[in-house]
């Protein structure tokens, strides 16, 4: 008889397969993930496609400089994600899709950063009372 294995349950699940570079979809979900974390509740995003590349450990803290005004400075996307990682440990939940991050060279993720293959994308979906899906065909 195998072991039974229970699986944590998760108030929202994201699934974010918009292109990160031609929407504000990035910072929609972010903006969700305060929202749904100030309510006292827990999500996950599943980042598939471009969205891998987002928690790159190469992409440091802070954006290159705005030519436009020099001395302003804004977080990387992987600053802002390790930012809810590390302040809502437990109730945010980061997940990289192996196959998407495969495709792109993505391979040095920041910190608590889960890689999942695409394969346990059902049982994630399951997992959670709500999923969103933010992206296209």
């Amino acid at each position: 008889m195998s072991p039974i294995v229970e699986r944590r349950a998760w108030d929202v699940l994201v699934i974010l397969t918009a292109p990160p570079h031609t929407t504000d979809t990035l910072t929609t979900v972010l903006r969700l993930a305060q929202a749904v974390l100030d309510q006292e509740h827990t999500i996950r995003v599943w980042a598939c496609g471009y969205n891998t590349m987002l928690t790159q450990s190469s992409l440091g803290d802070v954006k290159p400089a705005d030519l436009r005004d020099p001395t302003k400075s804004a977080p990387t996307a992987a600053a802002l994600i390790r930012g809810l990682l590390t302040a809502y440990k437990g109730r945010f939940s980061w997940i990289v899709c192996t196959a998407c991050s495969a495709e792109r060279g993505a391979r040095d993720h920041i910190a608590a950063v889960r890689l999942r293959s695409d394969a346990r994308l059902a049982a994630t979906i399951a997992a959670a009372h709500r999923t969103v899906y933010i992206g296209g065909a």
